[in-house]
């Protein structure tokens, strides 16, 4: 459901956009009987495949400011693996451009569902909410991009598992009558910033596609396992929760979140 509701949300966000899209502005200034027509944000460069944007749009006046602040140069729509989301840019210059987007949601569905820990395996269940800001360079002025900003990131992430018929083997030690190990993660950073490179070609003068890969960097989790078994002693159930806890706060690389997404951009 949420999978539809933001394809919709997407969807009805480019179209809305395309609609607005309009032919240059014509300002009438009827005091000094005189009009003049505004000039246009960007210009598409079809050997480069970029937008480059005319900094006389954004800078040429108090109209064209305001015009330039609550028009985006671009809207785009993504999924990957902080989630499906959307995203807004506003375009300084044919090198520089600003963003601020949403992702979230079931991201588990979309790379497994599940994740290894030393010697277990545990299926995750995930709701992420990923808002962030961030800037969009591109060094030589044509289709490869460098991103840089922060997530703030507020993701729910549940795991659980059955080991081997309740029983587990965790840091080279066994573990009896366990039964099913199940908790939840939560990563101490309520700042994350992110590192991508990628590229964002534009198919015709308003259309383009994007990919990037990269990090996100959200810091030491903190996690919450318990034993629906009962066996008891340095070997059953509380002990082989304790275990887990312990190994998941350290593990290294839950400190990082990849940065995988693709999406299709609409340009003004």
């Amino acid at each position: 459901m949420k999978l539809i509701k933001l394809t919709v949300l997407s969807a009805a966000v480019l179209a809305s956009t395309a609609a607005l899209a309009a032919d240059p502005i014509v300002v009438v200034d009827n005091d000094n009987a005189m009009s003049y027509e505004t000039a246009p944000a960007s210009q598409y460069n079809s050997d480069a495949g970029i937008i480059r944007n005319t900094t006389g749009a954004i800078f040429g006046g108090t109209k064209t400011l305001f015009n330039t602040a609550i028009n985006p140069a671009s809207v785009s729509a993504e999924v990957g693996s902080l989630g499906y989301g959307a995203s807004v840019g506003y375009s300084l210059n044919d090198k520089v451009e600003l963003q601020a987007g949403w992702a979230g949601g079931d991201v588990a569905d979309l790379f497994g569902g599940n994740f290894d820990v030393e010697d277990v395996e545990y299926d995750v269940d995930s709701d992420f909410s990923n808002p962030y800001l961030g800037v969009q360079l591109r060094p030589a002025a044509n289709w490869f991009t460098v991103g840089a900003g922060v997530i703030v990131p507020d993701n729910e992430i549940d795991i659980e598992s059955n080991g081997d018929n309740g029983n587990f083997k965790i840091n080279d030690q066994e573990y009896q009558n366990v039964g099913t190990l199940k908790g939840s993660i939560k990563h101490r950073n309520e700042l994350a910033p992110y590192l991508t490179v990628g590229f964002r070609p534009n198919i015709t003068n308003n259309f383009g596609v994007f990919g990037e890969v990269g990090a996100a960097y959200l810091g030491d989790v903190n996690a919450k396992v318990t034993a629906s078994g009962n066996g008891a002693g340095p070997n059953g159930a509380a002990a082989a929760a304790a275990a887990a806890n312990k190994e998941l706060e350290n593990e290294d690389y839950l400190e990082w979140l990849p940065i995988v997404k693709l999406g299709a951009t609409y340009r003004f």
